[in-house]
């Protein structure tokens, strides 16, 4: 999808990110999520391709697991800059789940 966007700053620490959530249906029709990823956006003029990892939370029980499979709600995170960010992440149980090309032509 083209997407035209304008940044100024002094500073390019903690460049603007792209943030993927990406849903799709499971087996009764219920839309679930398939993976979040994130990548940063280039700041070079000319056209870039970025190939983003993406990755589903998982319950960490298998009790938990049943339930979310049985109700149809698995687990999601409420806040996209979640993904953005490092802070917190390191105690969230995740699964790798596929991967998404993305490019980015920057003038």
């Amino acid at each position: 999808f083209p997407i035209d966007i304008t940044f100024k700053s002094t500073n390019p620490f903690g460049w603007p990110q792209i943030v993927v959530s990406v849903y799709g249906p499971d087996f009764f029709g219920n839309d679930v999520v398939r993976g979040y990823g994130a990548v940063h956006v280039p700041f070079t003029p000319g056209r870039h391709t970025r190939t983003i990892a993406m990755f589903v939370p998982e319950s960490t029980s298998k009790l938990q697991k049943f339930t979310s499979w049985f109700t149809g709600r698995r687990p999601e995170f409420t806040d996209p800059k979640v993904v953005a960010q490092g802070e917190g992440r390191e105690v969230t149980r995740v699964r790798s789940q596929g991967f998404v090309t993305i490019s980015f032509n920057v003038v």
